[in-house]
């Protein structure tokens, strides 16, 4: 099976390079700047292992073919154009995994390629792009949940499965996949939230007085809104959100707050904002998400003064 991953940034470039591992016919489809920089490999490191994986790039430019399987990667401001580069690579029996955070870019994505064509996904890692374009793996734990947003042939789902089955990460074929996505952004949200409003790391925000109370009311109020959308949150969702957001001591913080404020780009209106528009929707009260999502707004309008 062909695989065309596009991006090769952090959640690319680990889950690209661990599939390069297992002797899958992988390629990145990045930008030519990216594609220079990984002319002589890939390094990945992280907990108890540090390497430079060699790896396969082509550009929007070289793009020659069609691919079995297209993994969408990038972040959600890159979608457009990553659909646009991508489009020469898909043909009538393409199968594209898009794994994003939130849910707007499903919409996307079937209007261009159509629904039979596109699966939903998630995946959990921890880990970041450094700034000479390594991956840095900070927890040790990765997992990669797919499935089809309706019904396509099991036998397919579980082709692509195998082919996506490598050590290192976790792969999951999951009955609801919307539901999984579901829990998924009401996770990112509520941590989104919770550094971006307090300026800090969990460790910190825990060891505040008041500071466990407020991360327990982001949680609740990101989990009423999954909940009215049908998707409540299970026992098992729930409390991954209180291990991850409650641990003493914690370094974790956000990739949305890391973003803010190392003055990159960030998802703040792809994952808040949509997250707060639903719940308007849906008639659900988000005051401490509004005020993050307010706050990302101000910190955009100062950067572009």
């Amino acid at each position: 099976m062909r695989t065309l991953i596009v991006g090769a940034g952090a959640t690319g470039g680990y889950f690209g390079t661990r599939l390069v591992h297992a002797d899958r016919d992988v390629t990145f489809l990045v930008r030519p700047q990216r594609a220079e920089q990984l002319r002589n490999g890939l390094r990945v490191y992280g907990p108890g292992y540090d390497e430079t994986v060699p790896v396969r790039t082509v550009t929007a430019q070289q793009l020659d073919g069609t691919y079995d399987l297209v993994l969408l990667m990038v972040k959600a401001w890159c979608l457009e154009a990553a659909m646009d580069d991508v489009a020469p690579g898909v043909g009538p029996d393409t199968t594209i995994l898009p794994l994003l955070n939130g849910m707007a870019h499903l919409d996307r994505l079937n209007q261009r390629f159509g629904r039979d064509a596109v699966l939903g996904g998630i995946v959990r890692v921890v880990c970041t792009m450094t700034p000479d374009g390594s991956v840095y793996q900070m927890k040790p734990h990765a997992s990669l949940t797919f499935g089809a947003q309706d019904g396509r042939p099991a036998e397919t789902l579980s082709r692509i499965g195998r082919e996506l089955t490598a050590p290192g990460f976790r792969t999951i074929l999951a009955d609801d996949i919307l539901a999984s996505m579901w829990y998924k952004w009401a996770f990112i949200t509520a941590g989104g939230t919770i550094t971006c409003l307090m300026r800090g790391t969990i460790g910190h925000i825990i060891a505040a007085e008041g500071g466990k109370k407020f991360v327990l009311d982001v949680i609740q109020e990101t989990e009423r809104v999954a909940e009215a959308a049908g998707y409540a949150p299970s026992a098992a969702a729930h409390a991954s959100s209180l291990e991850m957001f409650t641990e003493t001591g914690s370094v974790f913080t956000s990739s949305l707050y890391r973003n803010v404020i190392a003055g990159t780009a960030h998802e703040g209106e792809h994952l808040l904002g949509q997250y707060v528009a639903v719940a308007d929707r849906l008639g659900v009260d988000v005051p401490l998400t509004r005020l993050a999502l307010t706050q990302l707004r101000v910190h955009d309008q100062a950067r572009l003064q």
